[in-house]
């Protein structure tokens, strides 16, 4: 799966911006709005925007399997906010979840809306700091052996990696900063 485009899940959430930093990065990109849009794409982004929301907008398609089959088959996943809480094999309070990502989350660990926040990341692995923009953000409560930390605000894991799929608890699309995109992409 070394060739072919990138795929941007375009259910809802910020796809737009991350479609716009990968292209940005020279990528071919597909907004994937059926499972049949999955048909040879490489990666794909999943945003963020609100996982529940995801979760009803997937009923009624075998979406968790598809993605499950498309890992399997090799793509690469970014899941940043309600995505990253997509890939974590524990959600808090409980939700449906792929699983791929040896992971617990607890959903809107931060607050509400108007706790929303900015600040600048821990992130050794990229040579200079990162800002991660914090909205409704989920918290990594549990990490497993395989998973890598890229990132941690106060102490706390904020960016993980683990073979191909990369989580951030923040938005990285809202920052002018590429890094984590290259970075998955070359990964990808």
């Amino acid at each position: 799966m070394s060739s072919g485009p990138v795929g941007v899940l375009a259910l809802q959430g910020d796809f737009a911006a991350h479609a716009r930093i990968l292209r940005g990065l020279g990528s071919d990109v597909r907004e994937v709005r059926r499972l049949a849009d999955l048909e040879g794409v490489r990666a794909l982004v999943l945003p963020g925007g609100e996982s529940t929301a995801l979760l009803r907008l997937m009923e009624g398609a075998p979406w968790l399997d598809g993605l499950r089959s498309f890992h399997a088959e090799g793509g690469a996943l970014l899941g940043t906010c309600a995505g990253a809480i997509l890939l974590a094999r524990g959600v808090q309070p409980p939700q449906p979840s792929l699983g791929l990502l040896d992971a617990i989350v607890e959903r809107n660990a931060y607050g509400r809306q108007t706790e929303s926040f900015e600040a600048d990341l821990d992130a050794p692995t990229f040579a200079a700091p990162m800002r991660g923009l914090f909205i409704r953000a989920p918290r990594l409560t549990a990490t497993g052996p395989e998973v890598e930390v890229l990132a941690r605000l106060k102490g706390e894991p904020v960016l993980v990696r683990q073979g191909c799929v990369f989580a951030a608890t923040f938005h990285p699309e809202m920052a002018d900063d590429d890094r984590l995109h290259r970075r998955w992409l070359a990964q990808a």
